[in-house]
């Protein structure tokens, strides 16, 4: 019987417990999440994705950009001057520099000492508020204090109306350098203030947008811009800023470093530091273009964490599969590109990292979960049909639980009745020996249900000594007609060696022997299957005419003196593999028109028997009783299996043995 248990295996979990578990689940890693990303090393990951997103499609390089003028390995090997070079030089190149007309003038050297005699004075007559000399601030840190050390050029170059500007910059934990200054007197915020074009100062923690990798934007020598009319294209340093600082003419590496270079959101395609010169040439142009991007606020990262995780939970809601992994995969790009789209048109940074880590989590502990519950949903079927399916059909329905419709569904069925013969008998005689009779009916059920089952039929119930299966239900059989005979077959042919056995245990301990016959009725026919009964307790049967005559055709089997009857829709279907033989016509409870009944024969008689049989049953039909005598004796002897069937119209009513 396949009860209730089967309620708990078949049915989905209960919406509203789902709903409980998803919901549950969704907090958890709304709130794990949030924790996670205010740890002091998830802002890494952050600035990560910022790495790749910032650096897709990047804004091209101004056409008004500032110039680097690069003391590279040409410059010194060019002037052939020990470094550091005479500040009477890059005085020259001051002049040199506002001859070719150049509008600003960054030099990205620190004048903070005194220089030789002569040189700091000649340096200081060249420079003027079209020149924004670099100055440092530090933070020095001791078991007493915290310092801030800021140095600037010297008094000289200051009175000359020379601008000073913090050069500095700040590192990430990782070392790349992606924040905007914090400085309003930033080194280059006062080239776009003395250039005209000053922009407010950015929110702390602005992030910088590059605009490619080392060498971006126009570089020339240092000892070309010394003397531009012989090195250089004619009015390229018109109106334009210049910047002036170390810019080696191979970028170095992360591995081996430089000076004054740094790793920045480039470097993860690149490999390659960027010059200082260059990046303050990146501020410059972040600032007076206010290409800078700003990270989201907390409250809006919450937001969208919030999303998607409301997101995640919609999708996981009913159910998780191959549609999961599509949407998911979709949810995750959406993400990334909402991202990036606001980074690049917004000028904000809303980091995907820490939503994705909570839409995949959910989904996956979510998949997790519906998994272990299948695995566990498909243990418990496996134990509870394989008392009642063949191995390979319980299998299969493991595999796919859906196969098995809950509820009723309309299904052609193939049913077996099969019902042990003089049980009232056995049972009297075995009235003071319970236990007995109970192995005994166990005896004989046991290979009978084997026998069902291998031959893939569906074991409905035990009733006393009575057995019900059926075939083509939950799972389709389309020769459930035939596999319903064979099995019919085998269960007869199984009966003559379990009599040995139990005659031979019985002889041994001194024992009555009860020899045991069933008789079988099959019926083909369009059945109600499915769960029947109360809400909480259900048996997974079949019901309908065909049911009832199944029942009365293995009951009818006695009085007909045959171990196998069949209705006409099995005949017809077994018809062609089995040798099937109709014995009488009958009427159908609930209908007028009689219908026949037949019988199947392991070996196919002769075809002069054959023709003597249908010779009968015209004979039985017309009322020929003195035909239906003399073909009867003649059958008989012809057909030994059926011996029991023929003698009812002759005089000869001895039964047979069961074994049709």
């Amino acid at each position: 019987m396949i009860g209730a248990t089967v309620s708990s295996i078949t049915r989905r979990r209960p919406f509203a417990s789902r709903r409980v578990q998803v919901l549950t689940l969704s907090l958890f890693m709304f709130a794990a999440v949030a924790l996670v990303s205010r740890l002091p090393a998830w802002p890494l990951i952050d600035y990560r994705a910022f790495d790749y997103l910032s650096t897709i499609g990047a804004d091209p390089l101004p056409d008004d950009g500032p110039i680097i003028v690069a003391i590279d390995e040409p410059s010194l090997a060019e002037i052939n001057v020990q470094w550091p070079w005479p500040r009477s030089l890059h005085a020259r190149l001051i002049s040199a520099l506002r001859a070719a007309g150049a509008k600003m003038i960054g030099i990205d050297i620190i004048f903070s000492e005194p220089s030789l005699p002569g040189e700091d004075e000649g340096l200081a007559a060249s420079l003027g508020p079209d020149v924004v000399l670099a100055g440092d601030e530090t933070l020095v840190t001791s078991a007493q204090a915290d310092q801030f050390i800021r140095v600037t050029p010297l008094q000289i170059f200051t009175d000359k109306l020379a601008m000073t500007g913090i050069a500095s910059v700040g590192l990430h934990r990782d070392g790349v350098l992606r924040e905007m200054p914090v400085y309003s007197d930033g080194f280059a915020a006062m080239i776009a203030a003395g250039a005209g074009g000053a922009a407010e100062s950015p929110p702390r923690g602005s992030l910088i947008q590059t605009f490619g990798g080392p060498r971006t934007y126009p570089t020339v020598s240092y000892y070309q811009a010394l003397d531009p009319e012989n090195f250089l294209p004619p009015g390229l340093f018109k109106d334009r800023m210049v910047i002036v600082g170390l810019s080696l003419q191979n970028a170095p590496s992360i591995e081996s470093g430089g000076a004054d270079a740094f790793a920045t959101s480039s470097t993860v395609h690149t490999g390659k530091l960027t010059a200082g010169a260059e990046i303050q040439a990146t501020i410059l142009d972040n600032l007076r273009l206010s290409q800078y991007v700003t990270e989201a606020s907390l409250p809006i990262r919450q937001a969208v964490l919030l999303v998607a995780v409301a997101f995640a939970a919609l999708l996981v809601w009913r159910g998780t599969g191959w549609k999961t992994v599509v949407l998911g995969a979709a949810a995750l790009f959406m993400l990334l590109a909402g991202s990036y789209l606001t980074l690049r048109f917004g000028r904000v940074f809303a980091s995907p990292m820490a939503p994705s880590l909570a839409f995949i989590g959910i989904a996956v502990a979510q998949a997790g979960l519906d998994y272990a519950q299948e695995r566990k949903s498909r243990r418990q079927i496996t134990r509870a049909f394989s008392q009642y399916l063949a191995p390979a059909l319980v299998e299969e329905l493991a595999r796919d639980p859906s196969k098995l419709k809950l509820g009723g569904e309309k299904r052609e069925l193939s049913i077996l009745f099969c019902d042990v013969r003089g049980f009232t008998t056995i049972s009297e005689q075995l009235k003071d020996d319970p236990q007995q009779l109970t192995t005994l009916i166990n005896r004989l059920l046991t290979p009978l249900s084997e026998i069902v089952l291998s031959h893939g039929g569906t074991i409905d119930k035990y009733i006393g000594d009575c057995l019900m299966a059926f075939w083509n239900a939950p799972l389709d059989d389309p020769d459930h007609a035939r596999h319903a005979v064979s099995a019919a077959l085998d269960m007869l042919d199984s009966m003559d060696g379990l009599n040995a056995e139990l005659k031979a245990e019985a002889q041994a301990s001194g024992r009555v022997h009860y020899p045991l016959r069933i008789g079988v009725g099959i019926n083909t026919g369009e059945c109600v299957v499915g769960n029947m009964g109360s809400s909480s307790r259900f048996d997974y049967s079949a019901l309908g005419d065909a049911v009832n005559l199944a029942a009365r055709l293995e009951g009818a089997s006695k009085p007909y003196n045959v171990s196998l009857l069949v209705g006409e829709a099995t005949a017809h279907a077994a018809f062609g593999t089995l040798m099937v033989l109709e014995l009488d016509r009958i009427t159908v409870k609930g209908k007028t028109e009689q219908s026949p009944v037949f019988t199947v024969l392991r070996q196919k008689p002769d075809t002069a028997v054959i023709e003597r049989h249908q010779q009968f049953l015209t004979a039985k039909y017309a009322g020929d009783v003195n035909a239906q005598r003399v073909l009867s004796r003649e059958l008989a002897e012809a057909l030994p299996a059926l011996a029991g069937y023929y003698g009812q119209f002759h005089g000869d009513r001895r039964a047979t043995d069961g074994t049709a």
